[in-house]
């Protein structure tokens, strides 16, 4: 039997405390360990940047331009949709990202009123080293699987992903 982990003893400290209300120990455990694992991931994100010397906006915001179907390249709004920060929010970030240089405003050809964001190759490199530190994060948690597991678990977290992309916004 595997040992105990944090969530064990939480489903076992407030399962007495849920009478009257639907409470289900399988539930519990696999609801909270997903959020454990986003909160680990999420800090190891963190770190990443961080160990890049990027702050949490700064790495978020190269972080989207890159993963687009344009990789590197959106309009401001675009990215503040993304982002889900306001247009304000959002040219405050373009400012400091563009005054160090990692991304630059250009003129889009089609129509020269819009300004279409664009990620400048010292951008790209400050956001591979970030993104190679927060591989090397994710491969390590991922390693304590096996093949056979990371595919089964992988099974399971598409057919969850695929119901709440079913659900209504």
């Amino acid at each position: 039997m595997p040992p105990e982990d944090w969530t064990d003893r939480h489903v076992a400290r407030w399962r007495d405390h849920w009478s009257g209300i639907s409470y289900d120990d399988q539930v519990e455990g696999i609801v909270t360990r997903i959020g454990r694992i986003a909160h680990y991931l999420g800090e190891t994100m963190k770190r990443a940047a961080a160990a890049s010397d990027l702050q949490e906006s700064e790495y978020k915001t190269l972080h989207e331009l890159m993963i687009r179907n344009t990789p590197g390249s959106a309009s401001p709004g675009e990215l503040a949709d993304d982002l889900k920060i306001s247009g304000a929010g959002m040219t405050g970030r373009l400012d400091t990202l563009e005054k160090k240089g990692w991304i630059r405003r250009v003129s889009a050809i089609e129509d020269r009123r819009r300004v279409i964001v664009q990620i400048t190759p010292k951008g790209t490199e400050i956001w591979r080293g970030a993104m190679a530190n927060r591989g090397t994060a994710e491969d390590e948690l991922v390693g304590s699987l096996t093949e056979r597991e990371r595919a089964a678990l992988n099974r399971i977290l598409k057919k969850l992903t695929l119901h709440i992309e079913s659900l209504p916004d």
